[in-house]
């Protein structure tokens, strides 16, 4: 089972009747897009196939993405699975489609994340892409890509590469950005509409945050939190949160931004986002978090306070034992 094993899709699936698709928990763009350009090309090549995507509910700032409401966010099982597809993740990650994936006759693996173990019949890990959309983009044959599929991989990309500014972006990645314009997709507006527009909601929980964030180890780290409580008086729930640890990624010296967040289960969520001289998967490691070198993110046991206290001492570890971070 190579990890940089060529897969040729429609092989694969041969003469499939049942076909399941999913990604990882709290999707984002990337899962979102990579899963539905993958729905639709299969819908368009197998047309004697059924296929099912499940993911839990998304933002709805995708939208723009067509056929959007065929996801079952309720995993209603198939008859069986001649072939299932586990993408932008591990199959551990995959919540509750992880018993369908475990269960099919044919498990395909395609990813990015450098963390992906590689579970599966056939599996493609390719951690030096920057996104899940662009490996999959490779996969398919160009002329096959009609302006709906061109569509869900530019918005995968885009929110895995920040609109092209992360790190992770490759020369060919902005090629293939030009090829996807050229399928005549609304680039600008679906840039504008799922990547930087926020709500009210969203908004408001951003300023409280960037109003309490604190400073730590010299400016190096910017930790941002909020507690159910505070949640609750700013009349935000978890699904208004994004783009904020990207935010204080954003305040000048910051090697790495740390948000953190309580969920009703008695866990906190931490996200990372960091700069050339840290790790994220390292730090979120140690929680058996993952994701990559400068995004990660992690769940750790207890309320932000009794959390933080579990935290604090990887990132002092971290930044005593790199000299180059102090």
């Amino acid at each position: 089972m190579g990890k940089r094993m060529k897969i040729d899709i429609l092989k694969e699936c041969g003469q499939a009747e049942y076909i399941g698709i999913s990604g990882h928990i709290r999707p984002d763009g990337d899962c979102v897009g990579s899963c539905m350009a993958l729905y639709m090309y299969l819908t368009q090549k197998l047309p004697q196939a059924h296929v099912f995507v499940y993911l839990e509910p998304q933002a709805k700032t995708f939208t723009q993405i067509a056929g959007i409401d065929v996801i079952d966010t309720e995993y209603r099982p198939a008859p069986r699975y001649d072939v299932f597809f586990c993408l932008d993740t591990e199959p551990g990650r995959l919540g509750r489609a992880e018993d369908f994936y475990r269960s099919a006759a044919r498990k395909i693996n395609i990813d990015h994340h450098q963390t992906n173990t590689g579970d599966g019949d056939l599996c493609l890990v390719r951690p030096e892409v920057g996104s899940c959309a662009e490996v999959l983009y490779e996969l398919l044959p160009c002329e096959d890509v009609d302006e709906n599929m061109a569509l869900a991989i530019y918005l995968g990309i885009i929110h895995d590469t920040g609109v092209f500014q992360y790190s992770n972006t490759r020369p060919r990645t902005l090629r293939i950005g030009a090829e996807l314009m050229e399928k005549g997709i609304p680039f600008s507006s679906l840039i504008q509409e799922s990547f930087y527009q926020k709500s009210w909601k969203e908004t408001r929980a951003m300023a409280w945050v960037l109003l309490h964030t604190e400073s730590l180890f010299d400016g190096k780290v910017a930790l941002g939190h909020m507690t159910v409580k505070e949640m609750k008086e700013c009349g935000v729930t978890t699904t208004d949160l994004s783009g904020i640890v990207s935010e204080l990624r954003n305040i000048a010296g910051v090697e790495c931004a740390v948000f953190m967040y309580e969920l009703l289960n008695g866990m906190c969520r931490v996200s990372l986002r960091t700069g050339e001289k840290v790790d994220a998967t390292r730090i979120a490691g140690v929680f058996d978090g993952g994701g990559h070198a400068r995004a990660a993110g992690c769940n750790i046991r207890g309320r932000f306070e009794e959390a933080y206290g579990k935290l604090f001492p990887v990132l002092e570890q971290t930044f005593a034992q790199d000299s180059s971070v102090r």
